[in-house]
């Protein structure tokens, strides 16, 4: 007879062995002169409003041009501008993390629309027994914000939580609240 394997939480061990891979700047390499360079900043907050200091955030994106740095991509080809699109970072003792990017393109949607440029981020963290999925939105995208299948679905009040907010210039501050009144969305994926 087979038994389930008991389940454990994402942490608070979960930098061994993920911490080789950490990327904060998907710059690097990156052939893609037409790209606008942004730099993500931001808090892991839990629901008493205290710092995560002990998580790791993690994006996935697009290119410049809308096309994912991964062989499944149909427009993907080898070494297309060395732009890899995926980053990952420990957050630091005030919750705090950071990545230097590329706005990506629109990608297609299930249904063949462009989708609004965005970032696909997971969350990691102690006492979670899954990682948490969600999105990350331009600020400066507000037709193409509206016009998103994804963000089309989560209630008007509740879209602020995923579209960042512009600061100094080449900066954009979006934090990541696990709960609350500011919860930002996350999706079952």
């Amino acid at each position: 007879m087979l038994y389930p394997t008991s389940s454990q939480t994402v942490g608070p061990y979960l930098h061994i062995g993920l911490s080789g891979l950490n990327r904060d700047d998907l710059t690097e390499g990156c052939a893609d002169l037409g790209a606008q360079a942004v730099v993500i900043e931001g808090r892991v907050i839990d629901g008493e409003g205290n710092p995560v200091p002990d998580g790791m955030v993690e994006i996935w994106q697009a290119d410049a041009r809308g096309v994912y740095g991964h062989p499944d991509d149909p427009r993907h080809t080898e070494g297309s501008a060395g732009f890899g699109g995926f980053g990952r970072v420990a957050t630091q003792p005030d919750g705090g993390f950071r990545f230097t990017t590329i706005k990506p393109g629109r990608v297609s949607g299930p249904d063949g629309q462009l989708q609004a440029p965005h970032l696909v981020v997971s969350v990691f963290m102690r006492g979670l027994l899954k990682h948490l999925s969600t999105r990350m939105y331009f600020p400066d995208e507000a037709g193409a914000n509206e016009a998103d299948w994804i963000l089309a679905k989560v209630p008007a009040g509740r879209r602020g939580t995923l579209v960042a907010q512009a600061a100094e210039a080449g900066v954009l501050r979006w934090n990541i609240i696990l709960q609350g009144p500011q919860e930002t969305v996350f999706f079952d994926i």
